[in-house]
């Protein structure tokens, strides 16, 4: 069935049937039913890259811990279906999830608007969901002094971002003039920008331009002129990486010579291949990094298995999701919702992939957690540094 959950019909469905019967099989061998960890993501269309890789590195990672005994005694087994990247396909993946698979917790989606979405789903069945990629703040707490009892996330998250962004800007490239370009019809381009504007201000940088443009135009001219009268030193463009590319290109056809700085949606190989020559020299904010030392060991594994290189950040971020999960069922004893959101509540001090992870029980973001510096050099993503904010 597609219609509700939309599980991938590929090499990759492939892939996960014959990890579901692997692990079915180190089910009955150990005679006890698995814990069964929901995984919704896209595997399909301009977000699959990520999912794929994502959904690659919670597979190996489940292989590593039933083959030294599960948790609790118990096999896991992972269940991965296809959400689009669309709210509506996420909701009807997240139920599909809880009814039918009767998963004790969902890793993913990656995508803000996504989590969000299924937020009314995961709350009503008391089902926790821990957020990979999706750095918007509403995604815990939807309104001031509210909390998701069962949202949470292993991402840095926007208000951070920016400020990591605009720090970055004002005290390692000297910059004390910026403008911002940025998707008006996104939430995440919206919001980015704006914190990265009072950060900036917050520095006593000038932000001498700001000009918005709707989704799906592909015009940015008329709005990159009018930044370029006012001689900025960075241009923050806080969008995807195919609008990012268009914009620089365009950019740099009209003379702008400013330094181009983003958030961690730059991050994709689409950004080289579409931006070319104009996105040289470019730095943006990410989750994670080829070379951060922290992880060479994921990447040598991951790509032994899978003859290529995750598609970071996705991936990792995934990882520490299901390594919180697993300590929190460890510690709370049982799969029961409220219950394991009160062990993920309180999880401190947990060697993850990335680090070390401790979720503010207020929010239920990770506490302290540095945000890579990443250059676009020689046509490549270049690690420049980690980051922790003044």
């Amino acid at each position: 069935m597609t219609a509700c959950g939309g599980q991938k019909q590929t090499d990759n469905q492939s892939g996960q049937q014959s990890q579901s019967q692997t692990q079915s099989e180190q089910s009955q061998s150990s005679g006890k039913e698995p814990i069964k960890i929901g995984h919704e993501v896209a595997l399909t269309g301009d977000a699959s890259m990520w999912g794929q890789s994502e959904e690659n590195a919670l597979q190996m990672e489940i292989e590593k811990i039933n083959a030294a005994g599960g948790v609790n005694g118990r096999p896991l087994k992972l269940i991965s279906y296809d959400n689009r990247a669309d709210s509506i396909e996420a909701v009807n993946v997240a139920k599909r999830l809880i009814e039918q698979d009767k998963v004790v917790a969902i890793i993913g989606p990656a995508q803000s608007g996504v989590a969000n979405a299924i937020s009314s789903v995961t709350e009503e069945a008391k089902v926790p969901f821990i957020a990979t990629t999706a750095t918007n703040p509403l995604v815990t707490v939807p309104k001031e002094g509210q909390l998701r009892k069962y949202a949470f996330r292993t991402c840095f998250i926007d208000p951070f971002q920016g400020r990591v962004a605009a720090q970055f800007a004002y005290y390692r490239l000297n910059a004390k003039k910026a403008a911002i370009l940025y998707d008006v019809g996104s939430d995440y381009s919206a919001w980015l920008a704006k914190y990265f504007e009072d950060a900036f201000k917050e520095m006593k940088g000038e932000i001498v331009g700001k000009e918005a443009f709707r989704s799906g135009e592909l015009d940015y001219r008329a709005m990159l002129g009018k930044i370029k009268q006012a001689n900025p030193d960075v241009i923050f463009i806080p969008t995807a990486q195919k609008e990012a590319a268009l914009a620089a290109k365009q950019a740099r056809d009209l003379g702008i010579k400013a330094t181009l700085m983003g958030g961690d949606n730059w991050g994709s190989p689409d950004l080289i291949t579409l931006g070319g020559s104009a996105v040289e020299g470019g730095y943006f904010v990410n989750l994670a990094s080829m070379e951060d030392p922290d992880i060479q060991d994921f990447i040598k594994e991951y790509k032994a298995k899978f003859n290529t290189d995750p598609v970071l950040p996705n991936p990792v971020m995934a990882i520490d999701a299901l390594y919180m999960l697993v300590d929190a069922i460890k510690r709370a004893g049982t799969t029961d919702g409220p219950a394991l959101a009160d062990a993920l509540e309180n999880t401190s001090n947990l060697k993850v992939l990335t680090g070390i992870l401790t979720i503010d029980p207020s929010t239920h973001n990770p506490l302290n957690k540095p945000a890579i510096i990443q250059q676009v050099k020689d046509g490549k993503f270049i690690y420049v540094e980690k980051y922790v904010t003044k």
